[in-house]
């Protein structure tokens, strides 16, 4: 038999909004946590559109996953949603409705400390239903390339990250392994921002993407040059970026677990893998 425990399902304390402008995109945005009622999940709502068409936030929905993750049902999209996911996994909130006026959410400062500030500001409230907290049972494991995953069993949820970037004088190797809490992510995972080496901006740039992106919203990395608004949050800031970017992948998985992830060199289309893996097995009763 598969090992599970059980914890209240979890709600916002109230509603909550914010504006900015999309990293990718370029377009101003507003967003809105609304609070929603049990076995609601985590859904997104394009209050922008004709009928506000709502997308839910689980992995069968995704879309793209070239330098962040979109969500979509047919043409509707809502990209980059993995900050938020992180923040939402970190803090144990199941249902939410999140209403965005443009196809991304706002980068803010390029890390999840906009959305920590949120739901910070409302708390969170527990619900009269519970959810699964699922353990792994077996390993599972993706590779492509040379980005690795394997998810091992774990009485924890922890995260093993190793970044490697050997071209870079000031990134190299970075590696750290955490558990996913409330409070590790608060004090050391949500301040950290996306990155970009400087010679990818052009290609990103051609590829539409970075509309919105400047040095207000990211690490720019030059050679051993760091241009940003600030120095380094963290002198590991980019591995623990990367660890919040694949919190926030796995989340679109829709279920609790505890497993320790060991990751190597991955992105979005790596994380995203491994997630629906993970969902294949805990479909699977008593597996």
């Amino acid at each position: 038999m598969r090992r599970s425990t059980v914890r209240p399902q979890r709600t916002i304390g109230d509603a909550i909004a914010y504006s900015g402008v999309g990293i990718h995109t370029g377009k101003e945005v507003s967003i809105r946590f609304c609070p929603a009622k049990e076995d609601t999940g985590i859904v997104f709502e394009r209050v922008d559109l004709p009928g506000r068409p709502q997308i839910p936030a689980t992995i069968d929905y995704v879309q793209e996953t070239t330098r962040s993750t979109t969500i979509g049902v047919g043409d509707v999209k809502v990209h980059t949603v993995e900050h938020v996911m992180a923040t939402l996994k970190a803090y144990e909130i199941d249902n939410l409705i999140i209403q965005v006026t443009a196809p991304e959410p706002p980068i803010g400062d390029g890390s999840s400390q906009i959305f920590v500030d949120l739901l910070e500001k409302v708390g969170t409230t527990d619900q009269g239903v519970v959810k699964p907290v699922i353990f792994l049972k077996n390993p599972v494991a993706f590779s492509k390339g040379d980005s690795h995953l394997v998810a091992l069993p774990s009485d924890e949820y922890r995260i093993s990250y190793t970044l490697h970037y050997p071209k870079s004088p000031v990134i190299r190797s970075q590696y750290l392994s955490i558990p996913v809490s409330r409070e590790n992510f608060k004090n050391s995972l949500a301040p950290c921002r996306t990155f970009a080496l400087y010679d990818e901006i052009s290609t990103l740039m051609e590829r539409g993407l970075i509309k919105g992106g400047s040095l207000e919203n990211a690490v720019v990395i030059k050679d051993e040059v760091i241009f940003s608004k600030e120095g380094l949050r963290f002198p590991d800031e980019m591995v623990r970026h990367k660890i919040l970017d694949l919190i926030g992948d796995l989340a679109l998985v829709g279920f609790d677990f505890a497993a320790h992830v060991i990751a190597i060199r991955t992105g979005h289309e790596t994380n995203v893998a491994l997630g629906k893996e993970l969902l294949n097995i805990f479909l699977k009763p008593g597996i």
